[in-house]
């Protein structure tokens, strides 16, 4: 596939696909980056539907893991806004991709965009469960968060106090996007009921794939998410 790497406001960003007036903005999730093999696949499939793809790396992933920037929600959303002024400048027509943190990131900053759809990988659509949870698993207070500002948990993760409170600060409140969400059924970060209640909420289409996990790495659920992809790019 034809693929053309810039910068964007300093973002190290890639388009995929020949021209066209149709673009998917992709956003990946936690470990991941703008060239990783999910945003490969959902390119290749919306290549085939007459759509290019521009993806970016967000702070401390892909090119910028020596930039010094924290992949702090605050300033994610920032790197969306950029992205998104780009886009909107160069395509008619703007579709979104998102996986995992991706997606919370796109729902905090997206959320007035005139959309033609948005199609989600795992996404994390309550961070501030998932922030908890880590807190609880991990035997860390609000009090001591708040103290220590940041704390590092035993599986690499930090917990900061100023994304925590950013977090709770700002509820998922809207989204009117068209949106199509691919899940595994034992995906171990995002609960099901949590994710049952945001398509419920927001009227979105849900698939669950059986033996799938957070993290679609193995060749039959990247080929099921292939094939997701296919039939639900409009």
């Amino acid at each position: 596939m034809v693929t053309d790497r810039i910068n964007i406001c300093g973002i190290p960003a890639t388009i995929w696909g020949e021209k066209s007036e149709k673009v998917f903005l992709a956003v990946h999730g936690n470990m991941s980056n703008k060239e990783d093999t999910v945003i490969r696949l959902l390119a290749e499939a919306a290549a085939q539907h007459g759509y290019q793809t521009i993806s970016f790396d967000l702070p401390e992933h892909g090119e910028r893991t020596a930039e010094g920037t924290p992949c702090k929600v605050q300033y994610c959303v920032q790197d969306l806004r950029k992205i998104m002024d780009f886009t909107r400048n160069r395509w008619t027509q703007v579709s979104l991709f998102a996986c995992s943190m991706g997606a919370f990131f796109s729902l905090l900053e997206y959320h007035n965009e005139p959309l033609n759809q948005s199609l989600f990988l795992s996404p994390v659509v309550d961070m501030q469960r998932i922030i908890s949870n880590l807190m609880t698993w991990f035997d860390v207070s609000e009090e001591q968060l708040k103290s220590r500002q940041e704390i590092q948990t035993p599986i690499g993760q930090t917990l900061y106090w100023d994304y925590y409170c950013y977090v709770r600060e700002h509820p998922i409140q809207k989204w009117d996007s068209q949106t199509f969400i691919l899940y595994g059924e034992n995906d171990n970060l995002c609960e099901r009921e949590t994710i049952n209640s945001f398509v419920h909420r927001f009227g979105c289409q849900l698939a669950v794939v059986e033996s799938g996990e957070h993290y679609f790495h193995t060749h039959q659920q990247l080929a099921d998410f292939s094939a997701w992809a296919k039939q639900n790019i409009c």
